[in-house]
């Protein structure tokens, strides 16, 4: 059963990886004004988004799926709970939905730039609220489980107050600006215009430097931070220092995480440095996704509540007492070991939609651009 558990919440840190490698689609959306100067070097940038935003969407939905699955304590606990910061999410997934089909649509009822503003809105506040939930994993969410697990949120923000927290905040920026970064990268290495590829490379620089400071800040402030531990009878207390212990005692887990961290760096560094490097996306792209991989660990691992309450200790969720059955949890590994047929899917997928970069005379010609 442990085994089942810990499986299942790998393949969860593995999704949540990509989901946030996949927000370079919502960065490269706050990037309209910025990287493309005319509107046909905006249309360039929003069709070339447009291939890959319903990748996003879709491991988002995963994501959501399998943590339900999994573990559908977290699930009914954080939904039942924090309702509002997850309406805002998905809001703001409707709001780019709507923008990529209607944005130049003739006769919209809205117009293109309202749309472009909607897109703005999407990058902003969907990198943000996802990098600030991650970092409630570590920092605590104020609500209390009664008989049946009844949830009680004592917070009227109803999820919003993780926004309040400085490391969740901190997180949340290191996110945006992440994906503002890694947007920039990928426009490098998929757009044909010259303009573009040395603006996109500026904002690289731009974008790594903020990136760097609040990824920082918010790594210190959880590693010497106090941590929510599993003691022996399952109940929970506060350790000064529990996330560092986590790092130390999971060697391994340490390994990708610094493999990760120096994949990022490379990726921004050697683009920087180099005149026409164009693959940085594919370095800091898997980099963050291990990044992430080592972080989802470090917070559930070792004897540790993921979605710890600060409201009520005990209520706090582990992988143990949050899990499916272990019925549940085989099944769907059976299940799971047909994932290497959709990621070789959505790799093809991929290279099908990147094979020549975008240029815009190709945007102005197709009838069907966003």
């Amino acid at each position: 059963m442990e085994f089942l558990q810990q499986y299942w919440w790998i393949l969860i840190a593995l999704l949540g990886g990509i989901l946030v490698f996949l927000l370079f689609v919502q960065g490269g959306q706050t990037l309209l004004y910025t990287v493309a100067r005319t509107e046909d070097e905006r249309n360039v940038l929003v069709n070339c988004l447009g291939h890959k935003w319903e990748f996003t969407f879709t491991t988002l939905v995963v994501f959501g799926g399998a943590f339900f699955a999994s573990f559908p304590l977290f699930y009914s606990t954080s939904f039942g709970g924090a309702y509002l910061a997850w309406m805002v999410v998905l809001l703001c997934f409707v709001l780019q939905a709507v923008s990529y089909e209607y944005r130049r649509k003739a006769h919209n009822l809205l117009g293109e730039t309202t749309y472009n503003v909607f897109l703005i809105i999407n990058g902003v506040l969907a990198t943000v609220c996802v990098g600030a939930v991650v970092g409630s994993f570590f920092t605590g969410n104020p609500f209390r489980l009664g008989e049946m697990n009844q949830v009680t949120w004592t917070s009227p923000w109803r999820g919003l107050e993780v926004l309040f927290n400085v490391v969740n905040a901190s997180l949340g920026l290191a996110i945006f600006f992440l994906s503002r970064v890694l947007a920039s990268l990928y426009f490098m290495n998929s757009i044909a215009n010259d303009a573009i590829f040395a603006r996109s490379k500026r904002q690289v620089l731009l974008g790594a430097i903020p990136f760097v400071v609040f990824l920082l800040a918010a790594l210190v402030m959880i590693l010497l931070g106090e941590g929510y531990a599993v003691k022996a009878d399952g109940s929970i207390e506060l350790v000064r220092y529990k996330y560092f212990y986590n790092l130390l005692e999971m060697p391994v887990n340490a390994a990708v995480l610094l493999v990760g961290v120096v994949g990022v760096l490379f990726g921004i560094v050697k683009t920087v440095l180099a005149p026409r490097w164009r693959k940085g996306i594919w370095f800091s792209g898997a980099g963050i996704v291990l990044a992430v991989i080592a972080l989802f660990v470090i917070a559930g691992f070792n004897n540790t509540a993921f979605y710890p309450s600060y409201a009520d200790l005990d209520s706090s969720l582990t992988i143990s007492n949050a899990s499916s059955s272990e019925y549940t949890l085989r099944t769907m590994a059976y299940v799971s070991l047909l994932s290497p047929l959709v990621i070789a899917y959505i790799a093809y997928a991929w290279r099908a939609l990147n094979r020549k970069p975008i240029d815009i005379r190709e945007v102005k010609e197709d009838e069907n651009a966003y």
